[in-house]
């Protein structure tokens, strides 16, 4: 996320690419989605997920977009720079007494070519990361405010994925595995093992998580091939299992749940939920990128967002007519492991319960390795270097130690995830993406002319829809705003 360009990796098909963007979005949000859906009502949340789905699906063209006229910019400084070596070179030819037209035309770059607009100019073929982006078509100001957002983004990030395993931990732990507990709210106070509390059975749960997880944001992590095909497995088991056993018990008239139709003031968690739950734009480089076929790539992304949008309220909506809404848990898998009227194979309860926790705890060590390395962009200077302790120590510790801290004083999902969707991520998924395509037009127009069309470009190519996302994001920034204001004043 904070590197720069790197080779377009292992080629696969749009339909393996249509695969991993749907892996790549689907993930911790959709768990919390049922509750956010719950409470802000079924009508209201079906319009405003429809409603950020078009959004995201729009701001996602605009990445791709901005991909296309960097790698179009990249192929022009290198025609550049080799009109330049080639007319260095032809100057040392006279000087030496010799005819530099007898090479000229088999050595000289043909700009005229690059200026003619043939669609391979804006072939992504290189993996530009939106760092680099940045860095490319910002001011300074500009690439320092992405880095920032984008490391609000990561700490909340790893402060869900912080709070959600020990969660997932506590209730298997100190749930009533009697099936006796499906309609039964515990409160943090109450006893787990004698006189310990659930609270302090989840802050045991986390030490345990900060120290096995942790010191791998000392060192670099990633997943591989194997293991993320094994966490899409569970994934996936686990989501068609809970859509399957919810349709079951709503088919027998056994359903319990009676979500109210609106309720307004649930819709600026649903706000966060849904644009935390829709985030994806910040990997779009190295998901599009080693795709073979791109001349669809369009398509196929508006088939993967009408895909999502689909198991998204298919999952939210059964959840929601399948459970009493008062009993709801922040994660979705916990209504299945303590009510045996839904699911009563005890070692099935425990997947259910669990599954998060494996899942979680193999992306929180690449997440923490992707924001220390944003820490270290944020400051670098060219031709520098950091000491040892800096680079070893306090950027790990500037990178682990915030979110362990807010894991530790909260573990309420819904907010956690409501927050970072609001403010990090409307600047993610709606403001970066506007201002790239728009400052990547800007910088591309005086060199290749209007008459050269991106071929990937936006659907939504026209500035009044760039203008329409910034001011949405804008709106949304202020009315999630004023609501936890007027929210607290109340209290």
């Amino acid at each position: 996320m904070a590197g720069g360009i790197t080779d377009r990796g292992e080629p696969y098909s749009p339909f393996v690419g249509l695969v991993y963007m749907f892996n790549l979005i689907v993930g911790t949000g959709a768990l919390t989605m049922p509750k956010a859906f719950a409470t802000a009502g079924w009508a209201v949340s079906l319009a405003l997920i429809c409603f950020l789905a078009f959004m995201s699906y729009m701001t996602t063209t605009f990445v791709i977009e901005a991909m296309a006229a960097a790698n179009a910019q990249l192929r022009w400084k290198r025609r550049e720079q080799e009109e330049t070596d080639y007319n260095d070179s032809t100057s040392e030819d006279s000087d030496d007494g010799l005819d530099p037209s007898r090479s000229e035309p088999e050595t000289k770059p043909i700009l005229s070519v690059q200026r003619s607009g043939h669609a391979d100019h804006f072939d992504i073929v290189e993996r530009v990361e939106m760092g680099q982006m940045a860095s490319m078509f910002f001011n300074k100001v500009g690439v320092n405010m992405f880095y920032i957002c984008i490391i609000v983004y990561l700490y909340g990030d790893l402060a869900i994925y912080a709070a959600a395993v020990p969660i997932s931990l506590m209730e298997v732990a100190c749930g009533n595995r009697s099936c006796s507990a499906g309609g039964v709210k515990f409160n943090d106070t109450d006893a787990c093992w004698g006189p310990v509390t659930r609270a302090d059975a989840y802050r045991v749960f986390l030490s345990v998580f900060t120290l096995l997880l942790g010191p791998f944001t000392f060192f670099n992590a990633q997943k591989t091939k194997y293991l993320q095909i094994l966490t899409s497995l569970m994934r996936w088991i686990a989501f068609t299992m809970m859509i399957v056993l919810a349709l079951i018990r709503i088919g027998k008239g056994t359903g319990e749940g009676r979500p109210p139709l609106a309720n307004l003031r649930g819709v600026p968690n649903l706000f966060g939920v849904c644009v935390y739950s829709f985030m994806c734009q910040h990997s779009l480089p190295s998901l599009v990128t080693p795709i073979s076929e791109k001349k669809r790539v369009g398509a196929l992304v508006l088939a993967d967002y009408s895909l999502i949008l689909g198991f998204y309220v298919l999952l939210s909506f059964t959840a929601i007519f399948c459970f009493d809404s008062s009993l709801l848990h922040d994660m979705y898998t916990l209504n299945f492991t303590d009510n045996c009227d839904v699911l009563d194979i005890p070692v099935l309860r425990y997947f259910l319960g669990l599954f998060p926790v494996f899942t979680i705890s193999t992306n929180f060590p690449i997440i923490a390795v992707t924001l220390r390395n944003n820490w270290k962009t944020l400051f670098h200077r060219d031709g520098g270097t950091y000491p040892w302790v800096v680079d070893r120590v306090v950027f790990p510790l500037i990178t682990l130690v915030p979110p362990i801290v807010v894991a530790f004083c909260t573990h309420n999902l819904e907010s956690l995830v409501g927050i970072t969707g609001s403010y990090a991520g409307t600047g993610i998924q709606y403001v970066i993406p506007a201002f790239l395509v728009f400052t990547a037009r800007r910088h591309l127009e005086p060199v290749m002319g209007r008459e050269c069309v991106n071929k990937h470009q936006s659907p939504f190519h026209h500035a009044f829809w760039v203008w329409f996302v910034l001011l949405w994001a804008a709106f949304c920034l202020m009315f999630v705003t004023a609501n936890i204001i007027l929210t607290d004043t109340m209290k």
